[in-house]
């Protein structure tokens, strides 16, 4: 079974009532995703968004750059919450959100990935492992280009992220 990053995105209302009832935040967040999965809306026009297994790949070079917002694992956890994969979700308030997507836009991914090699995947143990393939660095750039594309279009509508492990 894979680990994989996943966003949910909910309004300031919607983030209200998840925190006080976490069984409906988990039923809206598998409505969304069995709905996108349908529709296939890019990461601009999606509320929800998959970092697929590159979820701790971003966390390592995120790490590397002092990135200012936990956009890997979210910085408050949703109480009360059961397991919704690999433990509880967490969120991100619309203010942080506006803070990681900025920085995501400034970020390019060629600058996160300057002066790192596979060896330093594997020395950190990154998920997945095996970084010996050539071409692995680049493999993350689809997931991050549409991640900050999912961020900006949060962030533009004054959004939430709910964000997990599944």
């Amino acid at each position: 079974m894979s680990m994989i990053g996943e966003y949910l995105r909910v309004t300031a209302a919607e983030l209200d009532r998840a925190i006080q009832d976490p069984g409906w935040a988990l039923d809206l967040a598998e409505e969304v995703q069995d709905a996108e999965e349908e529709s296939e809306p890019g990461p601009a026009e999606a509320r929800h968004f998959s970092t697929y297994k590159v979820w701790d790949m971003l966390r390592f070079l995120l790490a590397r750059e002092a990135f200012p917002v936990n956009v890997i694992h979210g910085e408050e956890q949703l109480p009360g919450a059961e397991d919704w994969g690999y433990g509880p979700p967490s969120y991100l308030r619309p203010d942080r959100v506006r803070l990681a997507a900025q920085a995501l836009r400034a970020t390019g991914y060629t600058e996160l990935i300057t002066g790192v090699d596979a060896a330093d995947l594997a020395a950190a143990e990154v998920y997945p492992l095996g970084w010996d393939e050539p071409g692995t660095l680049e493999w993350a750039r689809h997931w991050y280009d549409g991640l900050t594309e999912f961020f900006e279009a949060a962030a533009g509508a004054d959004d939430a992220l709910l964000v997990w492990l599944d």
